[in-house]
């Protein structure tokens, strides 16, 4: 797995070894950076359930500004940690050994681009998608979630609207943005 463009472009990242974290594949990943390519630069991220942290570090190779890594597994955290002193991005980051919803509770931030990748059949991108309604979300959101092939997400949550949802072998993507984007700070 490599960043496919940007700062850190070309970059081998390290992946959590066994079958408790599914890395985004290439495909997947190139799908999702060919939907926002445009949309990246000075963005405020944030990478939940982030596993090795490639989304947030392709963000943060791509112009985002900064970006919040949060994963409840010691050995993901420092896998992060490895993947962005190897992309010189610690400076842009923040890493959190934390579960989800304790970040989310405790966090003030309004974040303009999230990516969500939890496990598979748990039901956590909604749980997700709704815990952001309250106060994370930024003024021109975009909410980037990847579930399993058969998830079926709704096609509003608080001011997010379903923008794309495709299938991609094992993995479903669904971009959701704020439908009332002049009304969110």
């Amino acid at each position: 797995m490599r960043v496919i463009t940007g700062t850190a472009k070309g970059i081998r990242l390290k992946t959590l070894e066994g079958e408790s974290t599914r890395p985004t594949v290439a495909r997947v990943k190139e799908a999702i950076f060919s939907a926002i390519q445009f949309e990246i630069d000075g963005r405020t991220a944030l990478d939940l359930f982030a596993g090795s942290g490639q989304l947030g570090i392709e963000a943060l190779s791509r112009g985002a500004v900064r970006c919040d890594f949060v994963d409840c597994e010691p050995a993901a955290v420092r896998i992060i940690r490895e993947n962005l002193t190897k992309c010189r991005l610690n400076e842009r980051a923040s890493v959190h050994q934390k579960l989800w919803e304790s970040f989310l509770a405790s966090s003030s931030t309004g974040y303009s681009l999230i990516f969500l990748d939890p496990p598979y059949r748990k039901g956590l991108c909604l749980a997700a998608l709704e815990a952001l309604c309250d106060g994370h979300l930024a003024r021109h959101a975009i909410v980037v979630c990847e579930t399993e092939p058969e998830a079926e997400l709704p096609d509003a949550v608080g001011p997010l609207a379903l923008n794309r949802n495709a299938k991609y072998g094992n993995s479903r993507v669904f971009i959701y943005r704020t439908a009332q984007q002049g009304e969110l700070e």
